[in-house]
């Protein structure tokens, strides 16, 4: 079976040699259990003792009853010797955080590495518990850097750029096949269009029907699935929340309760308005941007059916949405977007102290250097060092007053 090599593996390879616990989180079916068995094969072929269980398993739950019986599993596997213990999907431990922080606590010569899909347990609960005892490693859907390594077979996995410049047909397959079916590791590896719509169906209903009835402590949870289909069609757009209780047929209050649960749970993600002079720059309400775009497409009736340029551009947006959020992951930086109560705007601007650069994103394969007047509005305004143009394949500078407008290629955000 091929396996996609993911970029965060390297980092939890490093982090083995910690004694705080490795906590993967993401998305469900974002690829954890299969780096999971990744760590622990490569622990193995170490020769080092290796421990794995899942909450899945009923021959595995009765280990994982109590610290003791897990405790007394472990000694008989490693034999007194240290080693590393592997617990999967972790969520479904009733009080998990408490439980993992008093076998942390013993100080014990074992090394945990958990993981969990993206509930709120998770991610409040047990967060709070291992309190700096614990580093969080999350995994979301396949990139697009790491598809395009998987679909070149890793031949120029040290030298992507070369082949981005080169190959420019390749790459825009390999776009045009991204945003339409998103990085779902199970849609990723299955080839026929028609079982990629059943799995992605699958992931979707089970997202809505199990994850959020059960976190919103409902039977049915169509209100939550006609917000995100809503949410889908307004890619790009700000969020009204009076207009989305309207259509969805409940109150403002819960509207705001559902948005804030879509993003605990890898959903979507909220980016909010840069503004400097409130009376002139407009609302506070964010944006919702997907994590996965094949999930977003499929609730529109789009999975693998994206060919007008209108739908093309509010993926693609979402998409170089996406690829910012991975670049500034881990610093401090933010990313926002402005408008204007005159109708200016600019998609993105990503802010580092008093450090701005905003981006535009257009889907097209420019020719010359415009620059649109909303960006020359903000340059004006703000006199950023620099400004991105970001498009499918022009590269080009021009320079505005003092700012350096850089057109560049989408591949080069990665």
């Amino acid at each position: 079976m091929k396996i996609i090599e993911r970029k965060i593996f390297e980092l939890l390879k490093k982090h083995l040699n910690s004694k705080e616990i490795s906590l993967i989180t993401g998305p469900r079916q974002s690829g954890k259990t299969t780096l999971m068995l990744e760590l622990k094969s490569f622990l193995e072929k170490k020769g080092e003792n290796v421990a794995f269980f899942n909450f899945d398993f009923e021959s595995d739950k009765i280990f994982l009853e109590s610290q003791n019986k897990l405790l007394e599993k472990i000694r008989l596997e490693f034999g007194g010797k240290s080693g590393y213990v592997f617990i999967d999907e972790i969520q479904r431990k009733e009080n998990a955080g408490l439980f993992l922080k008093g076998i942390y606590d013993m100080n014990l010569p074992y090394k945990f590495i958990v993981s969990g899909s993206g509930s709120l347990e998770l991610k409040e609960k047990i967060h709070e518990s291992l309190a700096g005892r614990k580093r969080i490693f999350e995994l979301n859907t396949v990139s697009f850097e790491e598809l395009v390594n998987f679909k070149t077979e890793y031949k120029y996995k040290d030298k992507l750029s070369d082949f981005f410049l080169l190959e420019s047909d390749k790459v825009s397959g390999f776009l045009n096949e991204y945003l339409n079916f998103g990085g779902y590791p199970r849609v990723i590896l299955e080839k026929a269009e028609t079982e990629k719509i059943k799995i992605i169906n699958e992931i979707f209903r089970s997202y809505i029907e199990k994850d959020i009835a059960v976190l919103l402590n409902i039977d049915r949870a169509d209100a939550f699935g006609t917000l995100i289909k809503l949410l889908a069609s307004q890619s790009g757009k700000i969020i009204k929340h009076s207009k989305l209780a309207d259509e969805v047929g409940i109150s403002v209050a819960s509207i705001k309760n559902y948005i804030w649960y879509a993003e605990k749970t890898y959903s979507i993600k909220l980016i909010h308005p840069f503004f400097r002079n409130i009376r002139k720059e407009i609302t506070k309400s964010p944006i919702a941007y997907f994590y996965d775009l094949g999930l977003r497409n499929f609730s529109l009736g789009l999975f693998g059916n994206l060919n007008q340029p209108e739908q093309l551009g509010f993926v693609f947006q979402n998409f170089i949405a996406n690829q910012l959020q991975e670049k500034i992951k881990d610093s401090a930086q933010d990313i926002y977007f402005w408008r204007t109560l005159g109708g200016a705007e600019v998609d993105f601007v990503m802010k580092s102290g008093q450090t701005v650069l905003p981006i535009e994103v257009k889907y097209s394969n420019l020719k010359n250097n415009n620059v649109a007047v909303s960006l020359r509005n903000f340059i004006e305004k703000y006199k950023p060092i620099e400004a991105w143009v970001v498009n499918l394949s022009y590269k080009s500078e021009v320079k505005i007053n003092n700012t350096l407008v850089k057109f560049i290629p989408f591949y080069e955000v990665l």
